[in-house]
């Protein structure tokens, strides 16, 4: 009888979970698909001034990768980039300025605006700094970038004949990150599988749609639109700023859009499992707004959306429960065939993609390690900077 007992209630966990894999397939803004990139529009009839803002702090290792690409854009109009130096200790300022003399192109200044004062996170302080330089320059167009990513020479030009065509406040793409090692294979397709679930693209390009998200390395911002919607004061103390961002925007009336980049790399590595970890964790507990019955749900749900189905099909075949290994094997299939399309995109083997639910167990960890942290007073830690308990709520909060 008891043995009866676990055997039903697997099964009826297995439909669950199968049923949960249906409704993001069908219902979940096609999250899955891969070909949400920027559109092809033609030149526009004029070529509006734009700002190129940099923050960088302790970049030297990926700055000669990096910045030259930015240096060497071929954009019609005027151009002009602001790196600011966020009390870097490796010199990152001087080798700008290096690269800058040794390669030539676009105009560049180094800024530093000093260490940022309480409820600032130091990108946001950084990025206010240079935001501040370029409005002495009238740009139309401001280009958020960070310093780990490459830009191909018309990827400039083709941000800014994008939101020009669509009428875009914000353009933003999410640079394809590196995946060399195998930790950065295993675990980084992934990463950005997670994030189009969370916010499926196609939703964030749509006026009326609630969804709002951004990929802070690449973003296209028009001046009016910042300072309409005050960025970055208004998400001054975000740790996780992209999303901040894009709701700030999207909460003033701003008309958003965010897909995946084809010119446009993080050349930004992570060899070992420890850099994914810490690159996840510590942020992984400010996008749960510090919430405990979010985290919890988030567990279970990971918990039933990744892991019950593999655990369905093996202990479903050995007891002999016939219908709990097949709608086990039924919801692995539809998770491993959603994940194929980003594999694809990222060049990797298909073989992956039925790992899917041991990588989603390492995110399950990495996300209960960020609330461990937080709880333990280390919060979110970056380049020396630990925001110990950021209040990030009023600006994570769903639109």
């Amino acid at each position: 009888m008891g043995q009866t007992a676990r055997v039903s209630a697997l099964v009826w966990i297995a439909a669950v979970s199968l049923a949960a894999w249906l409704w993001l397939l069908l219902c979940q803004g096609f999250f899955w698909r891969t070909d949400v990139r920027l559109p092809r529009r033609a030149d526009p009839g004029d070529w509006p001034p734009v700002c190129v803002v940099v923050p960088a702090r302790d970049e030297a290792a990926v700055l000669p990768a990096a910045l030259p690409s930015l240096l060497a854009q071929d954009y019609p109009g005027r151009a002009e980039i602001f790196l600011i130096d966020d009390g870097s200790s490796d010199g990152t300022g001087d080798l700008a300025r290096e690269l800058a003399a040794s390669h030539g192109g676009l105009p560049l200044t180094v800024g530093s605006p000093g260490e940022p004062p309480a409820g600032w996170t130091g990108k946001l302080w950084a990025v206010r700094h240079g935001i501040g330089l370029a409005r002495a320059r009238g740009p139309e167009y401001l280009l958020l970038t960070d310093a780990d990513i490459a830009h191909e020479p018309d990827s400039l030009r083709e941000l800014v004949a994008a939101a020009r065509a669509g009428g875009f406040d914000m353009v933003s793409q999410m640079a394809r990150l590196r995946v060399e090692s195998a930790w950065e294979r295993l675990v980084v397709p992934a990463f950005v599988y997670f994030f189009a679930q969370l916010y499926p693209f196609r939703r964030i390009g749509r006026r009326r749609a609630r969804t709002a998200a951004a990929a802070g390395g690449c973003v296209l911002l028009r001046a009016d639109t910042a300072e309409r919607a005050r960025i970055p004061d208004a998400i001054r103390h975000a740790v996780i700023d992209d999303v901040a961002l894009a709701r700030a925007v999207k909460g003033t009336g701003g008309h958003i859009w965010l897909g995946l980049a084809e010119k446009v790399d993080s050349v930004r590595p992570y060899p070992r499992l420890h850099d994914l970890w810490r690159m996840v964790s510590r942020s992984a507990y400010a996008q749960l707004r510090h919430n405990p019955l979010l985290l919890l749900g988030t567990v279970a749900g990971l918990l039933l959306v990744y892991l019950v189905p593999p655990v369905a099909l093996v202990v479903g075949a050995a007891a002999g429960a016939r219908r709990a290994a097949v709608l086990g094997g039924l919801a692995w299939l539809v998770m491993t065939g959603t994940y194929v399309p980003m594999l694809r995109y990222y060049r990797q083997p298909l073989w992956l993609a039925p790992l899917l639910p041991f990588t989603a167990s390492l995110y399950l960890l990495m996300t209960v390690d960020s609330a461990v942290q937080h709880y333990r007073g280390r919060g979110a830690a970056w380049k020396g900077r630990t925001y110990a308990r950021p209040d990030t709520v009023a600006d994570e909060r769903p639109l």
